[in-house]
């Protein structure tokens, strides 16, 4: 072997990418007996989760476009004015907005994301199951009883069906499709975070029809809506029985998707294994995104349980990730907070491991979705603020429609804003330019010229809001609203015309970019006490333990106040922290502490976003790792101790990691910025940066020993290095020269390799 070819073999496997291993998988040895516990399996626009129901296997079914889209009754009134709301916070006669704004939200049952339905199989004779197994890296559920029976199953990663199959299963085997139960006794109304009961929507109940091995039910919803979901199967021989389901939905005047039993009967055709080839090369692709390595086991499992969920949740053709995604609760109720899309910190979270996890991919089904509304939107801002621009409604239905609730976020002003930092992410992550052009500073834009036409000038020529909130501080009540910018709105407007003028730049566009500086100039500084702690709000400190933390959006997610900018910076990051730890996490919910764990990675403190991590994924989650808001271990991390499951804890922890091996916000690559100092063998590989760059890492007997980057597009970045001195161990397309101390500037072409090694003076 000659020397080029050796030195090129060290380069690609001298941080050798490993994927999940089989310590990450779930093992159980019996089904769980609730929905919550269940096994996931998914594809971003269908779901299933594997338990036991009495003395029947089930398979809880859903797809994530089964949704009652009614309008909220009430809210469309004469009122619905953002003018009436701030005419009646000035009169401090608030009680008639909660009144026909907040209460339909509670009161009505729909709109609302509704359940599917559910395949179930008799097991009384098959004895107990003894091993349930989830294997990550082909996300698959396997199943084995007593008497040698034998599930297989899968939700195909790339086609609109799941399949089954049966090993050692006798002749007598039927599979029954169960209706969820829209027909009965109301019990539980006005409940929406443990849901009233699915007979409230007033359906008629679906027909359910057999013909052979093919089982159909079909259920009407409102409005012409409909779907269906279909089971066929066939015996393949004596002791095997394979089979395959599908869920299709209809709404009048779209374009007409395929019938389940379409869908099933052409893949009937094929195989079980036929179709697992390719539906294990989707995750096999998947997996070789990125992949992380650290000594705290609890951490890095749950880190993997995240990455699946999110490739079971998240493509670039299907809806956004809503509050359960394909998981709609299964317990006959509509699922908690109706599983509708809540702009107001859960989707903006789910969303937030994408960037550096090196899934951009799956990313734009955000973007694609809030594309596919604006039309939506912009007809809500015409209605609700009278202004030109973009605004989206807080809490939206699938086509993002308002739906209502506590105003103070469900029809904030500054959504929009924070959605566009989805929008940037994306370009910074990906330095696409026609992404730039299209999409990402078109909305930016719209937003901003929203905030410009609703904002006003104070006494000092300070641009706020009218009235502005801090979503959720004070709940719904007139206290909510603040005459002075909240941190949090303040943050995102600040945000909003910052990424304008970057962009516009960007874009060659002078002009606009000058303008958006000169609106960015006009807002105040942020409010601080004299601590150098920030606050909800003007007069408002932090005082009360709270699951949102609204007023330190400036720190994470929007890095406006950066550790990186000096000592006064630092001061504010850290004794704001301390004050949100020294209150305590009473009103916290699981994805507080996933959120805090990326501020404290921010803040450089390895220790303590490692602590934050471990308090969730040990409290906060079910046993199949589904977040579960209260603390389950009843310890006093939080006193909510309910059950709700929602999605964006899971993800934002899975963010926070990322953010304690990698960072890129403050304008350098900072490898192991917030590692805990007992970690001292970590590892990652192909994490993305801002610039698109891939970068891989490895620290060894606590010290980082090398760092692979590849720059995907070319481009200018900054490295601060991890090592006193390093060599270079290859280079091909890099031009490396020192910067100030401790850093090296790094021009690349696209496709650049270059590979540091730590000297070891």
């Amino acid at each position: 072997m000659n020397r080029t070819i050796a030195l090129l073999l060290f380069i690609f496997t001298s941080i050798t990418a490993i994927a999940q291993s089989p310590k990450h998988d779930l093992h159980f040895n019996k089904l769980a007996s609730q929905w919550d516990e269940a096994i996931p399996l998914g594809n971003g626009t269908l779901g299933a989760l594997i338990w036991q129901k009495g003395e029947r296997l089930r398979f809880s079914l859903d797809r994530v476009d089964v949704w009652d889209m009614r309008p909220m009754k009430g809210l469309h009134r004469k009122e619905f004015s953002y003018k009436w709301v701030i005419d009646q916070v000035n009169k401090k006669d608030y009680k008639p907005v909660q009144d026909y704004f907040d209460a339909p939200y509670d009161r009505e049952p729909a709109p609302s994301k509704i359940p599917g339905g559910a395949l179930e199989f008799e097991t009384k004779d098959w004895g107990q199951a003894e091993d349930v197994h989830l294997s990550l890296k082909d996300a698959v559920c396997k199943v084995r009883w007593t008497n040698g029976i034998v599930l297989k199953t899968f939700v195909d990663a790339v086609k609109p069906l799941g399949w089954f199959r049966f090993e050692n299963i006798s002749n007598d085997f039927k599979p029954h499709l169960i209706a969820p139960k829209y027909q009965g006794e109301v019990k539980v109304s006005g409940d929406p975070v443990g849901g009233d009961d699915l007979s409230r929507l007033g359906y008629k109940q679906g027909t359910i029809q057999q013909n052979g091995n093919s089982i159909t039910y079909h259920q009407e919803g409102w409005g012409g809506f409909s779907y269906d979901i279909n089971v066929r199967w066939k015996r393949i021989d004596s002791k095997t029985v394979e089979g395959v389901w599908s869920i299709s939905s209809q709404y009048p005047n779209k374009i007409a998707n395929r019938k389940a039993a379409v869908v099933t009967q052409n893949a009937i055709s094929t195989s079980f294994n036929k179709e697992f080839t390719a539906h294990v090369g989707w995750w096999s692709n998947f997996w070789s995104k990125s992949a992380i390595h650290i000594p705290d086991t609890l951490i890095e499992k749950q880190w993997y349980l995240e990455q699946y969920k999110f490739g079971s949740v998240a493509r670039s053709d299907a809806p956004p990730i809503s509050l359960q995604a394909v998981w709609t609760a299964d317990n006959g109720r509509i699922p908690p907070w109706k599983g509708d899309y809540h702009h107001d910190l859960n989707t903006q979270l789910s969303y937030w491991p994408a960037y550096s996890g090196n899934h951009l991919g799956e990313a734009m089904g955000y973007i694609n979705h809030l594309e596919q509304n604006k039309a939506n939107y912009k007809r809500y801002t015409k209605l609700y603020f009278g202004a030109d621009g973009i605004a989206v409604p807080g809490v939206t239905t699938l086509d993002g429609t308002e739906m209502g609730g506590w105003i103070q976020y469900s029809l904030s002003p500054t959504v929009s804003s924070w959605l566009g930092q989805h929008y940037y992410l994306q370009w910074r992550y990906s330095m696409d330019k026609v992404f730039l052009k299209n999409n990402a500073y078109p909305w930016i834009k719209g937003a901003a010229l929203f905030l410009e036409n609703i904002t006003v000038k104070d006494g000092n020529g300070h641009r706020k809001l009218k009235i502005s909130s801090s979503p959720e501080i004070n709940d719904n009540d007139l206290s909510a609203w603040f005459l002075g910018n909240t941190n949090y709105d303040l943050a995102l407007m600040k945000f909003t015309f910052k990424a304008a003028e970057e962009l516009a730049t960007e874009l060659g566009l002078k002009a606009e970019a000058l303008r958006w500086n000169k609106l960015l100039n006009e807002f105040d500084d942020f409010a601080i006490t004299d601590k150098d702690e920030l606050r909800f709000a003007p007069g408002l400190d932090y005082k009360e333990s709270h699951r949102h933390f609204s007023h330190m959006m400036a720190i994470h997610p929007l890095g406006l106040i950066k550790w990186e900018d000096g000592p006064k910076a630092q001061a504010i990051i850290k004794n704001t922290i301390q004050l949100l730890d020294k209150v305590g996490p009473d009103y916290w919910c699981g994805y507080s502490y996933s959120w805090l764990a990326n501020i404290k990675a921010r803040a450089k403190d390895g220790a303590g976003a490692a602590r934050d991590l471990q308090t969730f994924a040990r409290a906060f989650c079910s046993i199949n790792s589904f977040h579960l808001n209260g603390d389950q271990t009843k310890s006093g991390l939080s006193k909510f101790q309910y059950r709700p499951f929602t999605l964006e804890g899971n993800f934002a922890f899975a963010a926070g990691l990322q953010e304690m091996l990698l960072q890129s916000y403050a304008g350098f690559i900072e490898i192991m910025p917030a590692v805990p100092p007992e970690w001292k063998d970590a590892s990652f590989e192909n994490l993305r940066t801002e610039g698109a760059f891939l970068v891989s890492a490895k620290k060894a007997g606590g010290q980082v020993d090398e760092v692979k980057i590849v720059s995907e597009k070319g481009g200018v970045t900054k490295l601060k290095l991890p090592f006193k001195t390093h060599f270079i161990a290859s280079n091909a397309g890099f031009k490396i020269k020192s910067a100030e101390s401790g850093f090296l500037e790094l021009t690349a072409k696209p496709g650049a390799v270059l590979l540091l090694k730590n000297g070891y003076e």
